[in-house]
């Protein structure tokens, strides 16, 4: 079937294919080798240098690997997390087959920063509840945590995210099952040598840092994290209607 009826007209037909491959590969559809350029040609009945600008584009991506007198690979270990207005990374891991968990490293309560307390909207100083941990998708390290929760309103919430799989079933099960993201920011940097060494990965390597808002539906702050992601394990995927 030709990725031509899968997106807005007007888009290059390179695009089309490459969006199609992406969707295809990130849903676990598409794996190992990938049909040589003549296969792919004929699937989206176009030349196959069209085909090659598709595959060059993955390729700067993360989400292939091109190995010469080989062949073009899948790089397996791509996760995909999908910014939405009510999800999660936990959601994002589910929707992929893979099994969520949280591993609690510390917590503390502590004032509140300006930075903190702006984007939780309460005042400086104001008590807080800080939670250090790392993100699991099954059973590898894939991200490292800080989140910050207003106080008084989150007293109990340690105890029962200590038993939870992700903050959304810890929400869920203090009577938060609605909430909305109001703020997503993400840039990449350098990380602490203790971040690069739970990723996994040289201190040198960029991580993708994400600091994220979430509200309840009355529209009050009730979460502001920071989640750091290694830049060649995530891929973040930011859609029109989540904007």
């Amino acid at each position: 079937m030709s990725a031509r009826t899968s997106r807005p007209a007007g888009t290059a037909l390179w695009l089309q294919i490459e969006a199609t491959l992406s969707q295809e590969i990130l849903g676990h559809q598409l794996t190992g080798r990938l049909p040589n350029e003549q296969a792919l040609a004929e699937r989206f009945q176009v030349n196959r240098h069209t085909v090659r600008q598709a595959i060059q584009s993955l390729q700067h991506k993360g989400l292939v690997r091109i190995e010469r007198g080989r062949g073009t690979f899948v790089q397996e270990d791509m996760i995909a997390y999908r910014l939405g207005k009510t999800s999660r990374f936990s959601h994002s891991l589910a929707g992929q087959h893979l099994v969520s968990d949280v591993d609690i490293q510390s917590c503390h309560f502590e004032p509140a920063s300006a930075p903190v307390a702006t984007l939780l909207a309460v005042a400086a100083a104001s008590p807080v509840l800080r939670v250090e941990s790392l993100d699991l998708a099954d059973g590898k390290v894939v991200s490292v945590c800080t989140q910050y929760f207003p106080l008084p309103r989150f007293d109990g919430l340690i105890e029962v995210y200590r038993t939870s799989k992700s903050t959304s079933e810890a929400f869920s099960r203090l009577g938060i099952t609605r909430f909305n993201r109001v703020l997503s920011r993400i840039s990449a940097r350098l990380p602490r040598t203790e971040v690069a060494q739970a990723l996994q990965q040289g201190k040198h390597q960029p991580v993708l840092y994400v600091e994220s808002v979430y509200a309840d539906v009355d529209g009050v702050p009730i979460e502001y994290g920071i989640t750091r992601f290694g830049g060649d394990t995530v891929q973040i995927e930011v859609t029109p209607e989540n904007l």
